[in-house]
């Protein structure tokens, strides 16, 4: 599997997940839930930032990953 990179901006309420190279970014196309997905120049989803995301006031913010077999 390759490496997931997720980026919590508590400042600017976003949380960014990138599962492809983010240079690889070509269009973004936001839809109505909040939600930014970022494609390459192919199409393909590589990346997508949550808006609005709001987490407590804590030094750190934690993220747990499961991997789904479908």
């Amino acid at each position: 599997m390759e490496e997931i990179k997720v980026y919590y901006d508590r400042t600017g309420e976003t949380l960014t997940v990138w599962f492809g190279n983010p240079k690889d970014e070509y269009i973004c196309e936001e839809t109505r839930e909040e939600v930014i997905l970022m494609k390459d120049k192919a199409g393909n989803v590589i990346g997508f930032e949550k808006l609005h995301v709001s987490a407590p006031s804590s030094d750190r913010v934690k993220f747990t990953f499961e991997e789904f077999a479908f």
